[in-house]
């Protein structure tokens, strides 16, 4: 790797996707040179372990910095008004948002949830050799993650991607929020309507629609939300509900 703190070109790079210009483009920030390179060396370590696991489909290097990498990092647009220290990444799969989220942000305390050994193994390879630190890994459900002491009520920022609906989004990840916490929920084009049918089951979890945030990445003719949810109240203790129960029975 390059010395820290070698700062990348933020010029776009002819006939490839250029993620330093990017992540400046689309957040305001410089990627250092370091920073680059091992998000690039992650995603080469994501195509060869891919030939061994089902982790993307996504296996072309310049949508897996857009689709994967940038669309992690999207997450800093509600993030970066408080960025807070600890975050929790929950069915964090080949590790997104959460691991280049650490990348770009190392000061976070960062702890991934995945119910799959086999993805988390991968997480874990990525973590090792980029010398990652303040990074746990958790093999389980959130359904059971939700109710451990040591998790509990304990994040600044309880984070998904793809992972559910969000009135089943919301029974995962609220249980794991501190007070004034939030949730970002990653979307598709769905997200202000999935927003909308989640109030229901916010009233009953303690917590509050903060905003949605539109996102555009560049390169990416797909639109994008970013669904924020404020922890107002303790959410009852009964919740979340035994493994499978939230999505076979969204509250609402």
């Amino acid at each position: 790797m390059p010395a820290a703190g070698a700062v990348w070109p933020v010029t776009v790079a002819s006939g490839r996707f250029d993620l330093g210009a990017a992540a400046h483009s689309l957040l305001g920030m410089r990627l250092t040179r370091r920073q680059v390179e091992a998000l690039r060396w992650y995603a080469a370590e994501l195509v060869a372990w891919n030939q061994r696991i089902n982790l993307t489909a996504i296996t072309e290097p310049a949508e897996i910095e857009s689709k994967h990498f940038l669309d992690s990092l999207s997450c800093l647009l509600a993030m970066r008004e408080r960025l807070g220290d600890r975050v929790i990444d929950v069915g964090t799969g080949a590790g997104f948002p959460g691991l280049p989220l650490k990348i770009v942000c190392p000061q976070l305390h960062m702890t991934l949830v995945e119910a799959t050994g086999k993805k988390l193994d991968f997480c874990r390879h990525i973590m090792q050799a980029l010398s990652l630190e303040r990074v746990e890994l958790v093999h389980g459900r959130a359904e059971e993650i939700g109710h451990r002491p040591e998790h509990r009520q304990s994040y600044d920022w309880a984070l998904a991607r793809a992972v559910a609906a969000m009135p089943v989004l919301v029974e995962y990840l609220l249980p794991l929020l501190r007070l004034g916490g939030r949730a970002v929920a990653q979307k598709g084009e769905s997200g202000p309507a999935e927003a909308h049918a989640a109030e229901g089951a916010l009233r009953v979890l303690g917590g509050r629609m903060h905003q949605v945030i539109r996102v555009e990445l560049p390169g990416v003719a797909e639109l994008r939300f970013l669904v924020v949810i404020e922890k107002t109240a303790a959410t009852p203790p009964e919740y979340p509900r035994r493994a499978g129960l939230p999505a076979k029975r969204p509250l609402g």
